[in-house]
């Protein structure tokens, strides 16, 4: 036997490996190339569906078809994800089947169900020691039947499974109210978002004030410093090459592109829509250099550093000196930063602006956009980050995400003439301290929320814990040992491979 186990366990019970006491089986897809073996009664089950709770139905079916070229489980059989996330468990409700990459465990009649499916979240731990080192992480069928098992007796199993339930339905209630609180916490902040795009948010703000400058008024005197940046480096580049500026070089002005305001809302009087292209002096991608984990003094952001308002400079991979000779490729106070990139459509576009750069300086990578305006109106670039949070943002940057290569991903084209509403100055600046106000009372419950979820999911390993070492119930010693259990299992599985064998030899002299 592979067990190792150091816990103890009460005089009564036994440590086996689960072979012993339940049946393994790998699940199997039948061809997906017939469309007859799907659509049917009988649930066909993968690993995102197992939420270590029961299951009684899964979003694609097996017809009876499908049903011949799968392997069936009974009711009462308990699911285990053994490839990717390893130890994700359910206990099925009704027969059902599964794909590849879950093993089933069919308990003997002498094992509750529900006994084998509450032991079975404990054994994530395991399955990710034994794991085969790959990139994916694997378990197959002959390690997983030798997981360890806490054998106790059937009526003290009976006994736990009781308590089990009874805790775990309070604990449960409490984390649903979490949730909930933590769905309305969401809700609230995409309220106050929709709220500040629209205009409503700034409502009451109005009725008190009025602005000297109108939204269109402000955008006129961004583009005129848009242009003037972009003369004074056309300026500087002929100055750097001993150049005199030819005649029409201002001609040349890139003008830039118009919002789509396609199917867009109204806006308040004094506002407009203005494109992400016509607030940016500059918009372009950092380094194609490739980058690698071993440390040097040229540290380059990951595209993950990047999320909706926040840049974590400790998400870094590190480039060579000689990759490290652009002076544009690194960040500066003030830059808005926007994922270009992701394996999950949610993490492209986010958007986030440079407070404060660490003192060695960090460049970011072609996976990352990098927005710059100009220095007067730095102060918006805390504005368009809200914006990019907000829902009519995300829908477009998520419509428009193309996959390539395992991802989604976004080009400049994309955000040119992507709409940002532009009130006033004085009212966006309004507009960015109820937001700022508001979404950090939702981010503090939200870590508050967060912290007690994380409190109840290790109370509920505790309660397992204790319940399989033994101390969540009293011992009965009136109950049949494990070790007397076991002897009557292996007689009946003996009985049983008698039979079959008795049977298949029958079967060969009826033919003869």
């Amino acid at each position: 036997m592979s067990l190792r186990i150091n816990q103890p366990l009460p005089a009564s019970w036994l440590w086996v490996e689960i072979h012993q006491v339940a049946e393994a089986i790998t699940g199997n897809t039948p061809p997906t190339s017939d469309s007859s073996n799907f659509g049917g009664d009988i649930p066909f089950i993968k690993p995102t569906q197992l939420v270590d709770t029961p299951l009684s139905s899964a979003p694609e079916t097996l017809s009876d078809n499908g049903a011949t070229n799968a392997r069936i489980l009974p009711k009462g059989a308990v699911l285990v994800s053994c490839i990717g996330n390893l130890g994700k468990t359910a206990i099925l409700e009704k027969p059902g089947a599964t794909n590849q990459q879950i093993n089933a465990l069919v308990f003997q009649a002498l094992v509750n169900p529900k006994f084998g499916f509450f032991y079975a979240q404990t054994l994530e731990p395991w399955l990710n020691a034994v794991s085969s080192a790959t990139t994916v992480s694997i378990v197959n069928k002959g390690k997983f039947e030798t997981a360890p098992f806490p054998f106790a007796p059937t009526a003290e199993q009976t006994r736990i499974v009781e308590k089990l339930e009874e805790l775990f339905s309070d604990l449960d209630a409490g984390v649903a109210e979490l949730k909930a609180a933590q769905k309305k916490l969401a809700q609230y902040r995409q309220s106050l978002l929709k709220a500040a795009v629209e205009g409503s948010l700034t409502a009451e703000w109005r009725t008190k004030n009025i602005p000297k400058e109108t939204g269109t008024q402000l955008l006129e005197r961004i583009l005129k410093e848009r242009r003037t940046r972009w003369e004074e480096k056309q300026l500087a580049k002929f100055k750097e090459q001993g150049k005199t500026p030819p005649k029409g070089w201002q001609d040349k002005y890139p003008e830039p592109v118009q919002p789509d305001t396609t199917n867009l809302p109204g806006l308040p009087e004094g506002c407009l829509w203005a494109s992400l292209d016509q607030f940016f002096c500059e918009l372009r991608s950092g380094t194609a250099e490739t980058s690698g984990r071993q440390t040097t003094p040229y540290p380059v952001l990951k595209s993950s550093a990047v999320r909706q308002g926040k840049i974590d400079f400790q998400a870094l991979n590190y480039l060579q000196q000689k990759q490290s000779t652009r002076a544009e490729n690194y960040l500066a106070t003030g830059d808005v930063l926007i994922t270009r990139l992701s394996g999950s459509v949610e993490y492209v576009g986010c958007c986030a602006v440079v407070q404060d750069v660490p003192t060695q300086g960090v460049q970011f990578p072609d996976r990352i956009f990098q927005g710059k305006l100009a220095p007067s109106f730095m102060w918006l670039g805390d504005y368009l980050a809200y914006c990019f949070q907000s829902a009519y943002v995300r829908i477009i940057i998520e419509s428009a995400a193309k996959s390539t290569a395992g991802h989604k991903r976004i080009s400049l084209s994309d955000l040119y003439p992507l709409p940002i509403p532009l009130p006033p100055a004085v009212e966006i600046k309004s507009i960015i301290q109820q937001l700022y106000s508001g979404i950090e009372r939702a981010e503090a419950g939200e870590i508050a929320i967060i912290h007690s979820l994380t409190q109840a999911a290790a109370q509920r390993k505790n309660i397992l814990k204790s319940a399989f070492s033994g101390q969540l119930v009293v011992q009965d010693p009136n109950d049949e040992p494990a070790s007397l259990l076991l002897e009557r299992i292996r007689a009946e599985r003996q009985k049983q491979a008698s039979t079959l064998t008795r049977g298949r030899k029958t079967a060969k002299l009826d033919k003869k």
